[in-house]
This record gives structure tokens, C-alpha cells and sequence, in this order.
């Protein structure tokens, strides 16, 4: 399918703000099992050639943790360039060894941090919250896993298994993430990877159909500024007929509240899919005193049971998908870098809302 009128606005809108373009023929695949993801992706690296880039905001020395670390380093010992990024306020916690038995490979790795200066030393905004894979200019992933084993992640706060999904992209876009990875290589390191392959040379496999159209929108403090922020509303106002989202933060400025009320009362159905117990209490009250007037205006809002949902995803009138790492609340929006994947492809979309489906089986829905 072509896209719209509404799509090609929200294509010019954030290439103007973040100066990469909307790109076709891209095969997306959706991955929903923590297992199955890291399976699927650690296999994809240990195809590698020339390079990989990997960046999360959250590492832990785990089973999973362990086994990508382990790929990585099989692959550095065969000569391919390895790049690791990772946010020194979420992987706190994570053990210097963890990262010495990559750098003893050769390996390259960086802490994103933001606390440079005796004035930021303290700060603990400003953080990197992307989750990026990309390996030779084929293959790329992002989505809202972080490196850890789901099963075990926080189960001090009793909110469960949590639960994501990641989408892999084989396309030009890939190229796109490889562009937002090596500006917040540069931005931390100084350095440019001017080494890696030449993007002119990046080939979609036959064997595929490539049909999906899609835009990385990148968003964070500076440059890159609310263009997430305007994303999210240009494409509720776009909503003609449904709008489906889950996020597990819930935390809306006035300006994301008052898109979804019209979107409402202007007989758009409108779904919103949370988790039912959130891992910050203070979150968990805050969400909910939105819920009266969502409600009134005819939003549905289910609470899921099923564990910690962190799924961050919306669906505008089963053609337009919005899917990364971008929670709907006020620091996703104004405080940490993100990326998210606008995809224009009616059957994506159709999976998404199928996963969003499954969801709300597991869920219950908030009774005013």
C-alpha cells in the first residue's frame, strides 16, 4: 500500500526535525519472546563480517547477559570490529569484569554519560534509554528489551516476568540505525566511525518480501529536541477511526492528555494498555490520576496481569505503527535519549495489534 496523506506529514515533520529520511522496501519482523529475540539475535551476530554496534541502557551480568557478551567476543577474536555502548546510570549495578573481558578482546566500549563537570556530577537525568543492534548494514534491531534475563529482572519489586518486544529490520532503514548509533558514539567518545562499510554497498536479501516503509526518529535533549514529542501527536490527531497503545509508564504532559480526550470525543476508539502493578509506586499513582477524564472522554484503559508490561507501541487506524523505546510519560518525552520506529505497513500493524490483543486477554479493564 502507498502511503497516505497523513503519513507523508508525519514523514515531512520529523525529516525536517531529525534529518533522516523515510525510507521503503524494509522487512520488519516482530519478536515477542525474550528467548526467541535473544536467540534470534545472537545468531545474527555470530553471522557477522565486519562489524556490530550494540547499545543498551540497562546491562545486567546475567545468563542472557553473558551469552551475548560471549558472542560478541567469538566474533572479535575472528577479526570483526566490535563496538558497546551502554548508559552508565542504568548498568550501575553491572560488575567492571563484565566489560574488561570484552575490552581484553579488543572490543570497543563506552559508558554514555551525562555528568561531566563538578556541576552534573550528581545528575542522573539525561539518560541513554535506545536499545540498538545493528550488524554489517543488514541487520538491525531495536525495540524495548534490555540486555537481561526478563524472568529475573527486579523481581524484588513483585511486578513479575517483565514483558517486551523487539522488532528486526532488514532494509535501508537499517542504515538509519546505524546513523543514531554512531552519533551517540561520537557524541561520547569524541571519535567518528568513519571505518565501518560503505553504506552504498548494503543489499537487501532476496530471499524476503521488503515491503514496509520506515522512519527512525531518534529524540532526546539538544538537537534532536521533542521530536518524539510531536510524532506522538501528530499521529493521534491523525487517528480517524482507532488509536491502541501500551506503555508502562504513564505519565502524559497536558499536551499528550488533550490529543487522546479529542481522539476520544471525536469517536476515535481509543485503547490504552498498562501494566495493572508498576515497579515505582509513585508512577503507579500518578497514571491513575489521569484515568477519571480518559474514562469519561471513552477511553478504554485495561490493566495487564500478565507481568511488568514495557511493550511501548501505537497503532493509528491499523496502517501506521509507532514501536521503540519512547514511554508515554514527561522524561521520555524532554530527558532521555530514545528511538522510535514510525513503520507505514498495514500488515505490521496488523501483528502489533495482534500482540496488543494478546495483552488485553491477560488483562482487566479499569472499571470507573
Amino acid at each position: 500500500a502507498e502511503p497516505g496523506p497523513d503519513l507523508e506529514a508525519i514523514s515531512t515533520l520529523t525529516q525536517r526535525l531529525t534529518s533522516l529520511p523515510f525510507l521503503r522496501a524494509n522487512h520488519v519482523e516482530l519478536l515477542i519472546d525474550g528467548a526467541d529475540t535473544y536467540d534470534n539475535m545472537i545468531r545474527a551476530i555470530e553471522s557477522a563480517e565486519c562489524y556490530v554496534l550494540v547499545q543498551f541502557y540497562i546491562v545486567r551480568d546475567d545468563a542472557i547477559g553473558r551469552r551475548l557478551r560471549d558472542a560478541l567476543v567469538s566474533r572479535a577474536r575472528n577479526g570483526v570490529r566490535i563496538y558497546f555502548l551502554y548508559d552508565e546510570i542504568g548498568c550501575i549495578t553491572l560488575p567492571d569484569d563484565y566489560l574488561d573481558v570484552m575490552r581484553e578482546q579488543g572490543i570497543e566500549v563506552s559508558g554514555f554519560k551525562t555528568t561531566r563537570g563538578r556541576s552534573n556530577r550528581f545528575q542522573i537525568n539525561f539518560r541513554n534509554h535506545r536499545k540498538i543492534v545493528v550488524i554489517d548494514d543488514e541487520i538491525a534491531y531495536t525495540g524495548s528489551f534490555n540486555l537481561v534475563d526478563p524472568r529475573f529482572f527486579k523481581q524484588e519489586a513483585g511486578v513479575g516476568q517483565w514483558v517486551d518486544a523487539m522488532a528486526r529490520i532488514e532494509g535501508p532503514a537499517v542504515l538509519s540505525l546505524n546513523a543514531v548509533f554512531r552519533w551517540d558514539w561520537e557524541v561520547e567518545t569524541g571519535r567518528d566511525l568513519k571505518a565501518l562499510p560503505d553504506p552504498a554497498k548494503m543489499a537487501i536479501r532476496a530471499n524476503q518480501d521488503p515491503a514496509a516503509n520506515v522512519q527512525v526518529v531518534p529524540s532526546g535533549p539538544g538537537i534532536m529536541g521533542d521530536s518524539v514529542h510531536q510524532l506522538l501527536l501528530m499521529a493521534i490527531y491523525a487517528a480517524r477511526k482507532e488509536l491502541s497503545m501500551t506503555t508502562p509508564y504513564f505519565v502524559p504532559d497536558e499536551a499528550i492528555t488533550a490529543a487522546l480526550l479529542a481522539a476520544a470525543r471525536r469517536g476515535v476508539s481509543v485503547t490504552l494498555i498498562l501494566p495493572a502493578k508498576n515497579d515505582s509506586r509513585l508512577v503507579h499513582y500518578t497514571c491513575r490520576s489521569h484515568f477519571d477524564e480518559l474514562l469519561d472522554a471513552g477511553v478504554r484503559i485495561f490493566g495487564f496481569n500478565g507481568g511488568l508490561l514495557h511493550t511501548k507501541s501505537a497503532v493509528v487506524d491499523r496502517q501506521i505503527s509507532l514501536f521503540g523505546t519512547v514511554n508515554l510519560d514527561v522524561r521520555s518525552f524532554w530527558l532521555d535519549f530514545e528511538v522510535t520506529l514510525c513503520v507505514y505497513d498495514p500488515p505490521f500493524a496488523e501483528r502489533l495489534l495482534a500482540l496488543q490483543q494478546k495483552y488485553i486477554e491477560d488483562s482487566v479493564a479499569v472499571d470507573p
